[in-house]
């Protein structure tokens, strides 16, 4: 009898998740209804395994709706009418086109129309929905016809009256209006929540062929033909037999460029992976991430390949990682074993702008129909789901924004509107709002994808799964992570410029060799990392400071220790300790020595914990990863996790390890387990870092200018300029004669590019380099005018930049000079002109430029200075009492000191009071930090960009100083002389 049931997964309309659904219709005696969300078939996998535990039969189906009006359901009667419908839906997803009055003839569904919205004539497969409340309109009609057509629509949205108008409260949402404004025609009816079936069959009971036609339609659909569990694409090659031949032809010829032929430790290893590989049937997953690849390399990009996979030796000679498994001791369990019941996953990262040709790659070899990226469900969450309570209230903006401030939204208990608003939350909060996109996940079936999902068109995307991953992986569809970085683009580009400026070819994929680059490890050891991946935030230069890494192990150990979990858990600080103090390292027993060696006695990685349950408990590998997982909360059932928490003190106890010393190593491993960072991780993130080193240690100029060109990284744009200026370039403001789209470099002179100037349209950043190059550098203003027909607003940017530095004339000239010529002229000039005009000269009135002035027009047109440091801009000469350089002499002592702000980090701690931390430079433009506790941060906040008056403590921490800040203030800078 329930042909049109929604979950919430129709989005900012229905109010009940699946669980409740069945669960209701459990209690209510129901035995089959059909799920039919508007226009997503998103919750229909989870409706079937969902009520399968229960005994329930799940129909599956789709309500089509155009913007608010039911234009017809369709049901369908097994799998493939599933498939029909969501290809149908997907068409006009990803074609943007309206759905059609009526749909087209499915084969294996059937569609339903509403009462008032029926065709004249039906096909076979079509029927007409009618309402309890409309009944009274079939007395004295004629409708006989119909009789073998009609069947009940009793849609069900909601649970209650409290959910109804919790539904009201989404609708007005949806619609972005009053809550008094939701008309009855967008909103659903106060009846569309579950009855019984006795109920249904009375309000029908003087319609008996309308309840048959129901229970007729309902026995002719099934979806017994759904099974899930290892739904990716079977083979590679159309066979499991040629698919393990070319994958161990492929190995073993990566193991002679890896390896060498004759190391027999990595022939044994691949051997064994191989093996695991093949008997859990992940072959055709490896060559297909082998074959992306060897797509990618063959057009030139460069990737990093990281996660669990880099375990792998297998992967590595595959070229589908860096990291070489048997140098840094990996598990390959912690990738793939027998007992893991998750997928395992590469992730691969590509430049951010080389990406979506991977993934088009992907979806043109694999075919549309069984390609897909993966979806996320966005949910509601606390602050903005206040603001559209109190938006569709019609509360004013400023009591929208109390009650949003969780500082003062906790007073504002009894107020009414505030506990209302708090209600409503309760009841929205974590249920899905809207659909969006994974940042990298791709699927590749082998049935047709539309089988389990109707796929959507993000904007500027490709086609995308309805679902997310956690469904993803219960389906059994495992994804293949084809992610972006900037970090690659730096280093891509960085070769590109090197080549071009230098005529030197850089190999970056050498990495045993740079590895060990005496000069190379000397720029890591002294923490000069700005631009690099992942090792250029003020806490990683600290940290590398602090240890003085200078060798890839003590990357890799940096790279997991600075991850919040292990840094807050007092782990760094161990780590820190002992690397300077390893005579101190009291090991719990000898087996946690011969493992925990290099890293000193502590627990730096996920990998660590499973050696210790290994090589202590005498645990295999498999149950130490299932045994690791559970304890990060991941395990499937609580009693098989209990098992092996028994057999790992049963194994150490068969072993005859102390059981004090069992118990305090057990207390170890569990506490540390939840936050604990893959080693395969942070090697994979160290290989790149040690890449964009080796650029920047031999190459700073052209790495620079790459990492401005990718959009930078941690810091402000301005910070990589400065940067560049400090590797010995000459950093010119942007030229029409010499600048290009982006910064450029041509031997030691670097031109800012077009791009970045705030205001200046993105088609004269194309044109204006693009006329140079076909018809040669402009001779003027004038030539540069007619041959670019610029506006006058446009060319003010460009004057006001320097960008006319050439012509020799200045700026207040130039602007003398462009009024001329489009002062009266508001509109573009049309065409070029046919002959080169000769330029007409003037005779200016003394027009000087002042420093200052060009300065402000800097901050505003670029958003930094190049003329001038911002410290020449203070009002006062002084500029601190002691340079960065010199505070390692000054321990213990107060310094007052002048630093211009590059970044700060706000912290939360225990007792809920907030500190920061804070990274300036000096006038040497040398870096400092600073710490600012609970009790001087509220009185000395920051106040953004600009330069500070510092008075502070000199501590020390390892041998790296900083400031513990007692006052501080922003300084003024002297007034823009156009206003004064």
């Amino acid at each position: 009898m329930w042909l049109n049931v929604h979950s919430q997964y129709s989005l900012r309309y229905g109010t009940m998740d699946i669980q409740t659904i069945v669960d209701t219709a459990c209690k209510l005696g129901i035995t089959k209804l059909v799920l039919t969300d508007i226009n997503n078939s998103t919750g229909c996998m989870e409706f079937i395994r969902k009520c399968r535990e229960r005994q329930i039969e799940p129909v599956i189906g789709i309500e089509f709706r155009k913007n608010d009006e039911l234009k017809y359901i369709g049901i369908a009667k097994n799998k493939e009418g599933m498939r029909e419908l969501n290809k149908f839906l997907s068409y006009h997803n990803i074609s943007a086109t309206e759905l059609p009055e009526r749909p087209p003839a499915f084969e294996n569904a059937y569609v339903i129309y509403a009462f008032n919205n029926r065709p004249e004539i039906l096909a076979a497969n079509e029927y007409v929905g009618i309402r309890h409340s409309e009944l009274n309109r079939l007395f004295g009609k004629r409708y006989a016809h119909l009789n073998d057509k009609l069947v009940v629509l009793h849609s069900v949205t909601f649970a209650g009256k409290i959910e109804y108008r919790l539904h009201e409260y989404l609708r007005a949402i949806d619609h972005n209006t009053l809550l008094t404004k939701v008309g009855a025609d967008q909103r659903c009816r106060p009846d569309e929540h579950f009855v019984s079936a006795t109920e249904i069959a009375a309000q029908f009971e003087q319609y008996p062929f309308i309840l048959h036609n129901t229970v007729e339609l309902l026995a002719n659909c099934s979806t017994l033909e759904y099974t899930f569990g290892k739904l990716n694409k079977k083979t590679f090659t159309g066979t499991k037999k040629d698919d393990v031949a070319l994958l161990q032809k492929l190995a073993l010829e990566g193991l002679a460029y890896r390896y060498g032929k004759e190391n027999k430790e990595a022939l044994k290893r691949i051997r064994h992976e191989l093996k695991v590989i093949e008997e859990l049937d992940f072959c055709a997953y490896f060559l297909i991430t082998w074959d992306f690849i060897r797509y990618s390399m063959g057009r030139g990009y460069y990737h990093v390949g990281r996660g669990s996979g880099a375990n792998s030796i297998v992967a590595y000679c595959l070229r589908i990682t860096d990291v070489d498994p048997i140098y840094l001791d990996l598990y390959f369990e912690r990738f793939l074993n027998s007992k893991r019941t998750s997928p395992p996953d590469f992730d691969v990262d590509y430049s951010w702008d080389e990406r979506e040709d991977v993934q088009d790659y992907i979806f043109k070899r694999y075919g549309e129909e069984h390609t897909a990226l993966l979806g996320t469900m966005t949910t509601f969450k606390a602050r903005s789901t206040i603001r559209e309570i109190g938006k569709v209230l019609g509360l004013p903006k400023a009591e929208i924004d109390s009650f949003s401030d969780p500082a003062r939204a906790d007073n504002d208990n009894s107020n009414p509107m505030f506990r209302k608003i708090t209600e409503v939350l309760k009841l929205l909060e974590d249920m899905p709002n809207q659909r969006s996109i994974h940042a990298g996940g791709v699927l590749i079936s082998e049935e047709s994808i539309y089988y389990y999902t109707a796929l959507d068109m993000p904007p500027k995307g490709m086609p995308t799964v309805q679902w997310d991953m956690y469904e993803a992986e219960l389906i059994g569809l495992d994804k293949f992570d084809v992610l972006s970085q900037r970090g690659i683009g730096h280093i891509r580009e960085a070769v590109e410029i090197i080549l071009k400026n230098r005529k030197i070819k850089v190999d970056v994929h050498d990495v045993k060799t740079f590895v060990v680059d005496e000069k190379v490890n000397e720029q890591l050891k002294s923490g000069d990392t700005i631009g690099c991946f992942y090792i250029e935030s003020p806490a990683m230069r600290q940290l590398l400071k602090k240890l003085r890494c200078a060798d890839y192990r003590t990357l890799v150990a940096a790279s997991s220790i600075i991850r919040p979990g292990v840094a807050s858990s007092g782990m760094m600080g161990n780590y820190i300790f002992y690397f300077h103090h390893p005579d101190k390292v009291e090991y719990l027993h000898p087996v946690m020595k011969e493992q925990l060696k290099e890293t000193y006695g502590v627990m730096v990685y996920q990998e660590d914990v499973i050696k210790v349950c290994m090589h202590y408990a005498g645990m295999d590998g498999s149950d130490a990863d299932i045994l690791r997982r559970g304890m990060s909360g991941k395990y499937r059932s609580r009693v098989e996790f209990d098992k092996l928490v028994e057999k790992f003190h049963n194994g150490a106890k068969a072993l005859d390890r102390p059981e004090p010393t069992t118990k305090e190593v057990w207390r170890q491993v569990s506490s540390f387990a939840g936050y604990s960072f893959s080693k395969a991780h942070s090697a994979s993130f160290a290989v790149e870092s040690y890449q964009s080193l080796l650029l920047k240690t031999y190459y700073p100029k052209e790495f620079m200018v790459a990492v401005l060109n990718n959009y930078g990284g941690f810091y402000s744009r301005w910070l990589y300029v400065h940067e560049l200026q400090k590797a010995g370039a000459t950093v010119h403001l942007p030229c029409v004669n010499e600048s290009e789209a982006k910064v450029c470099i041509k031997g030691d002179q670097a031109y800012l590019g077009f791009i970045g100037m705030q205001g200046l349209e993105q088609k004269f950043i194309e044109l204006i380099p693009a006329e140079r190059g076909a018809r040669g550098k402009f001779n003027g203003l004038e030539d540069f005018i007619c041959r670019t027909s610029i506006t006058l607003e446009q060319c003010l940017i460009l004057i006001r930049a320097g960008a006319f530095r050439f012509t020799g004339h200045t700026k207040k000239e130039l602007l003398w000079e462009v009024h001329n010529y489009l002062g009266q002229k508001s509109k573009k000039l049309e065409g070029m002109e046919l002959f080169n005009v000769p330029v007409k000269s003037y005779q200016y009135p003394d027009l000087p430029d002042d420093l200052i002035e060009n300065a402000y027009q800097e901050l505003e047109i670029l958003g930094f200075t190049i003329s001038i440091p911002m410290t020449e801009l203070l009002k006062t000469g002084f500029r601190g009492e002691v340079m960065a350089s010199e505070l390692m002499g000054c321990i213990g002592k107060t310094v007052k000191m002048v630093g211009e702000y590059v970044c700060d980090k706000t912290v939360h701690t225990k007792n809920n009071k907030t500190m920061w931390f804070g990274t300036f430079l000096d006038k040497d433009g040398q870096f400092f930090d600073t710490t600012h506790f609970p009790n001087s941060a509220p009185r000395y906040p920051f106040r953004g960009k600009g330069c500070y008056l510092i008075l502070g403590k000199v501590v020390e921490d390892f041998g790296y100083p900083s400031i513990e800040v007692v006052r501080f203030a922003k300084l003024p800078i002297v007034p823009n002389p156009i206003l004064s």
